[in-house]
């Protein structure tokens, strides 16, 4: 079962990702970048996983709470020197959707990684997300929504959204293509990663030539896109406020600022 994300995390980690004691999904390794050390993490699907809902590359019970010992493991590692920057290669379909992981949380688990990669940032770790695949409701949450940078191929295969278009036709009461229709004018209710991008989220687009098979080449423009997105994370803010930022965001995303706006304006009013 080899994944798009699996093939990136082992051209990039030079690994295969895998450690004692954790599950067989969760891929996380060391390797040099730029002059100094980075932590890849990622996810792949796994037949042999004790959760069958989680076999797929889903963001399921063990991926959140080893995930968050891992990232933790970092933030220890580092407190006394130059905190590493971690890198999530992100392709996964979702959540795992189970009965099994609702009954033993599954929303404690997700929340336990988005914590870490939250106090990682915080601490200096330049955190980078580099959606190669699918990061759809529950993955994008956890692998890419604590990023100080975004990064996304270019590529039909990439899909960012809170839920795939089957479930979303079900839930407004229309068909697909009629969502198709509304994407086309509703920039937000677009699937295209190109969409996704105009909303402002991404820190860069990559036009990769082969996004399947990361040869010499393909890897170089990635690995050089990484280098600049630490960087960029490094001499920015550690909060998540460039998002809102961006040419991209001003444009399409008014209504959000403005309430921004405004919450901030009342929440400082005095007597308030």
């Amino acid at each position: 079962m080899t994944s798009r994300g699996r093939r990136w995390f082992e051209a990039l980690a030079g690994s295969t990702g895998a450690n004692p004691g954790y599950p067989g999904s969760l891929l996380a390794a060391d390797r040099e970048l730029g002059g100094e050390r980075v932590a890849y993490i990622g996810l792949a699907p796994d037949p042999g996983s004790r959760f069958p809902r989680a076999s797929h590359g889903e963001v399921g019970l063990e991926e959140g709470w080893f995930g968050a010992k891992f990232v933790r493991s970092l933030i220890a590692a580092d407190r006394n020197g130059t905190p590493r920057p971690i890198i999530t290669v992100v392709d996964s379909k979702s959540q795992a959707y189970g009965r099994r992981e609702e009954l033993a949380g599954i929303h404690l688990a997700a929340a336990a990684v988005i914590a870490a990669f939250a106090e990682a940032r915080m601490a200096g770790h330049p955190v980078i997300a580099l959606i190669v695949g699918r990061a759809v409701s529950g993955s994008f949450l956890t692998l890419c929504g604590q990023a100080n940078r975004i990064l996304a191929f270019n590529d039909p295969e990439v899909l960012v959204h809170a839920m795939y278009k089957d479930a979303a036709a079900r839930i407004t009461r229309r068909s697909v293509a009629e969502l198709d229709q509304l994407g086309e004018r509703i920039v937000p209710m677009a699937y295209d990663i190109g969409s996704f991008a105009k909303l402002g989220g991404l820190h860069r687009l990559l036009d990769v030539a082969l996004p399947d098979a990361p040869g010499p080449a393909t890897l170089d423009q990635v690995q050089s896109a990484l280098v600049e997105a630490i960087a960029a994370a490094r001499s920015g803010p550690r909060d998540l406020s460039g998002r809102l930022e961006s040419p991209g965001a001003r444009e399409l995303r008014r209504a959000s600022l403005e309430v921004r706006r405004k919450m901030t304006e009342q929440w400082s009013e005095p007597g308030a």
